[in-house]
């Protein structure tokens, strides 16, 4: 039974239309309209299972007011279902306003459980997933992306990101060049569909992979990037405290510029000031 005045967030099968769940079927069998990014890809998927419930466009274009007349849907007692083209809704795809509104009215928004390209990677990656940070979509411009890349290189917790077809192979390129070579990425194209495929290797070992057959650059990407192993980091941070001690040491004393040094980075002050002695 679908309670009336409710927004429901539904996941969609990202590729395998046998992937829908049984109570996302229910769901936009029985509300009174959906809510989908593209129209014509959301009645493909009605056809598969049998709606016949109303569609309407909502997308990040939509034109000023959308969101507002469906909210005032939803409190005049419609039920409404949120659809993105595949996945699920939000996670880089529209959907944040409406539900946000929908907040802001003290309107029932219950989430629709389902696929999502992000968790399907991370499962398979063989990376670590006990901790991991989700960044939508890689910059485009060439100087945004490596400026990205050089902002990962000293992050701890497994990264994912999607990639397009058209710029998979750039963005391989210039992470290569300002990655280690011992930095693992693990690649998971077409998620899901017929011709699906992953890699797990150095950098350039993904570029080699993805150039060893013309096949392999087409479809959508989820890149999962390795965390950078906690090693680096602490050394990362004694070299950039050395650097800090070096531009204070003219202003104080070497005990109060080492105790700045370690609370700014991170750096071990035993350390640090070893470091300190040695030098001089």
């Amino acid at each position: 039974m679908i309670e009336a005045g409710t927004l429901f967030v539904v996941a969609t099968p990202i590729g395998n239309l046998d992937d829908i769940s049984k109570r996302a079927i229910d769901v936009l069998g029985s509300v009174n309209f959906i809510a989908a990014e593209d129209t014509r890809v959301t009645k493909i998927l009605l056809g598969r299972i049998n709606s016949s419930i109303p569609v309407k466009s909502y997308h990040d274009f939509s034109e000023a007011g959308t969101d507002e007349r469906m909210i005032q849907s939803i409190v005049n007692g419609k039920s409404v279902a949120l659809v993105c083209d595949a996945g699920t809704p939000l996670i880089s795809d529209p959907g944040y306003k409406l539900v946000q509104l929908a907040r802001e009215k003290n309107i029932t928004v219950i989430p629709v459980p389902g696929a999502s390209s992000v968790t399907a990677a991370l499962s398979v990656s063989g990376l670590p997933t006990d901790c991991f940070l989700f960044d939508g979509f890689i910059p485009s411009k060439n100087v945004a992306k490596t400026k990205y890349f050089q902002n990962l290189l000293y992050e701890e917790r497994t990264t994912v990101v999607f990639e397009s077809m058209h710029r998979i192979e750039n963005s391989l390129v210039i992470l290569a060049e300002v990655f280690p070579e011992t930095r693992r990425v693990f690649i998971a194209r077409e998620i899901s569909k017929k011709f699906e495929s992953h890699f797990l290797g150095s950098v350039i070992e993904c570029l080699t992979w993805l150039n060893a057959n013309p096949y392999n650059k087409k479809g959508e990407f989820v890149l999962v990037i390795e965390g950078c192993d906690a090693s680096i980091i602490k050394g990362q941070q004694h070299q950039t405290g050395l650097l800090i001690i070096d531009k204070l040491k003219n202003t104080m004393s070497t005990k109060d510029a080492v105790r700045i040094a370690s609370e700014i980075t991170g750096a071990k002050k035993n350390a640090l000031y070893e470091a300190v002695l040695n030098e001089g």
